[in-house]
């Protein structure tokens, strides 16, 4: 049995869960805990990325966490590139993931996706195109688990565009999905979400205007609205957030949505808007959420400080 394979059956039941399988109710007294959050580790052979995650991941394991949530973009890049170069990304992320001795739950990311881009040479009929590989390494695309009186939800933020690319968008069926989890957690629960794509993000206000629109809604979720109203009602601590590589904190109508920084920086090249190499320490005391964002000491051979 792989060590994956053994973490995945020990961990929560919630862990186990695939799609469209209710989430046991949490009923488990809140204790106090921490958990890191990381994202954005773009793992690859080229720009000692496998050496910067390794420092990363051992770094966090001198942290005393329950377990990880890794946001997306676990490789760099599945979307554009042939099978054989993506499932090598897969392994040597899986090897190094290791040194972090944590249970880990995956949120995909749209660098995760095998071979929408047509460049990739990926035909949509191959079996591993798509979401694919990464349920398969990886496990279920959207899922929740309950922890010491908390729940959690994973989503997958990323929708496949019929020009093969891609836009930050929950689809209807996920959405049901999540207004029906939600439902079943008793009255007051803490909850913490998890999208890869920001649901809630000024990131485009910091960029220049662009020359031109952009085809698709790529940097936030295009129906975040319809997302943050299946919010109502219940308790939502937080929306952790990945894929912009920033570090940013915007609180709506109560609720955090807390953008990491990324693992790997400005893609292994550097600082990425002020943001340098980090991951997200995340404690809950009281029913309450504190994040600190922690560097590791990673210096980039190869600089382009954006």
């Amino acid at each position: 049995m792989h060590r994956r394979d053994f973490l995945t059956l020990a961990g929560t039941a919630g862990a186990a869960l695939a799609l469209g399988v209710d989430a046991p109710s949490a009923h488990a007294q809140q204790q106090d805990f921490t958990f890191l959050f990381l994202t954005d580790t773009h793992i690859q052979p080229e720009l000692d990325a496998a050496k910067g995650c390794d420092m990363a991941f051992k770094k966090m394991r001198t942290v005393k966490a329950d377990f990880a949530i890794q946001g997306g973009d676990h490789v760099f890049d599945s979307l554009e590139v042939p099978t054989s170069r993506a499932l090598s990304l897969f392994d040597l992320y899986n090897k190094t993931e290791q040194d972090l001795g944590l249970k880990v739950h995956h949120a995909i990311g749209n660098h995760d996706v095998l071979g929408i881009y047509p460049k990739s040479g990926v035909s949509p009929t191959d079996p591993l195109y798509g979401k694919k590989t990464f349920e398969d390494r990886m496990g279920a695309r959207y899922r929740s688990f309950d922890h010491k009186g908390i729940h959690f939800v994973i989503l997958d933020s990323i929708f496949i565009t019929s020009d093969r690319a891609y836009e930050g968008r929950i689809e209807a069926d996920q959405l049901s999905w999540l207004d029906a989890d939600l439902k079943k957690v008793p009255a007051g629960t803490p909850v913490i979400v998890t999208s890869h794509i920001p649901i809630i993000s000024a990131y485009e206000q910091y960029l220049p205007p662009p020359a031109k629109p952009s085809a698709h809604h790529g940097l936030t979720v295009a129906n975040s609205a319809e997302v943050i109203k299946t919010f109502e009602g219940h308790n939502v601590l937080a929306v952790l957030q990945g894929h912009t590589h920033v570090n940013e904190v915007v609180t709506w109508k109560g609720v955090q949505y807390i953008t990491s920084g990324a693992v790997s920086g400005n893609w292994w090249k550097g600082t990425h808007m002020g943001s340098p190499e980090g991951y997200t320490d995340v404690s809950v005391s009281n029913g309450k959420l504190s994040t600190r964002y922690e560097t590791y000491g990673f210096r980039a051979t190869v600089r382009e400080d954006s």
